[in-house]
């Protein structure tokens, strides 16, 4: 009888129908084949129990995940499993916890979630950040260590720290009105970061505009949502959305200023790049162990940019909120512009 009253209905009706029901039971065989699998794991940590099939938990964090996170924490103690798509995180809330992860049991945990907006910014997740745990992470680490960060190299650039410094201060004498803080704490750093990384600055004029405006579309896209990171088969949505057209674009707008900050020192006629000494930028060091092969193994051209990329942009455009700095004679917030005290 069901039958009969079917063929009754509407050629495309039925194939409606027939769609929805399809659908529907991929979806419960996926719930099924979830539910099963959790079920199997004995030994996982506790998992709060409002999940979407597919989605797991992403839906239910909401807009404020960080609340969302602690009163997890207070239902499910410290230690908790949560489904974010089709990949698991564990949810660690507890300073004794996160001591034995972050040492006692370092090696285990060492390895960093794989992230295609990383992928497309940092030239395959090169840099030390953001490259997967092995013998290229290590390599790049101790290009890090003894030669980018190493004692005597930060404190071979003191004296453009005080310089910098100097010109804030002159900066804020010059307007006992008053001033941004934030813009001038920015300012601040992104000059050091600079000079110090890529050897003069890069904030006036119209490519320096156009720079700041490339590192902070950067940040935000570092700080963007992936589909394709926790659901991958739906990664389609991400091009749909304009985010890896987006993402493309940037990378190739911060590609081609690199090739010119590492032409501008190649350049015998910038830079003298016979003699090696300890003043010159790390764009310069890094140079330097590529043509010497001074560490053992090849540093790719592309190495080189992902470590100065993100030596240069993950520092200096974090504002400051709701803070209240104390200085001798000057007191001023972030809240509100910088006023001169008698």
């Amino acid at each position: 009888m069901n039958t009969f009253l079917l063929h009754l209905l509407p050629p495309s009706l039925q194939l409606s129908l027939y769609s929805i029901s399809f659908t529907a039971f991929i979806l419960l065989l996926i719930f099924l084949l979830q539910k099963r699998l959790l079920s199997s794991s004995q030994s996982s940590p506790p998992s709060p129990p409002a999940k979407i099939p597919i989605f797991g938990h992403l839906l239910s964090l909401g807009s404020l995940p960080h609340l969302t996170l602690q009163n997890y924490a207070r239902l499910h103690g410290p230690l908790f499993l949560l489904r974010l798509g089709s990949v698991p995180t564990l949810v660690v809330s507890s300073s004794e916890l996160a001591r034995d992860i972050m040492k006692t049991h370092d090696l285990i945990f060492a390895n960093r979630p794989k992230s295609s907006i990383s992928d497309k910014l940092l030239y395959g997740s090169r840099d030390v950040a953001a490259s997967p745990y092995g013998e290229y992470w290590r390599q790049m680490k101790s290009v890090c260590v003894l030669h980018m960060l190493s004692n005597k190299r930060v404190q071979s650039f003191r004296c453009v720290r005080e310089e910098e410094v100097k010109l804030m201060i002159e900066k804020i004498e010059q307007n006992p009105v008053g001033v941004n803080l934030t813009e001038i704490l920015s300012g601040l750093t992104n000059d050091v970061v600079c000079r110090v990384g890529l050897g003069r600055k890069y904030r006036v004029g119209e490519d320096g505009v156009k720079f700041m405006s490339l590192l902070k579309k950067f940040g935000e896209l570092l700080g963007s949502f992936s589909v394709r990171d926790f659901i991958p088969w739906l990664g389609w949505i991400d091009w749909i959305s304009g985010l890896d057209g987006k993402a493309n674009r940037i990378a190739k707008e911060l590609d081609e200023f690199f090739d010119r900050v590492i032409e501008d020192h190649m350049n015998p006629e910038n830079k003298e790049m016979r003699n090696f000494d300890e003043q010159k930028d790390l764009v310069d060091v890094l140079l330097w162990i590529q043509r010497e092969n001074s560490i053992g193994f090849p540093l790719e051209m592309e190495s080189i940019k992902a470590l100065i990329l993100v030596r240069k942009c993950l520092f200096p455009f974090y504002p400051f909120n709701k803070t209240c700095i104390y200085i001798p004679s000057i007191r001023f917030s972030s809240d509100s512009q910088i006023k001169l005290m008698d």
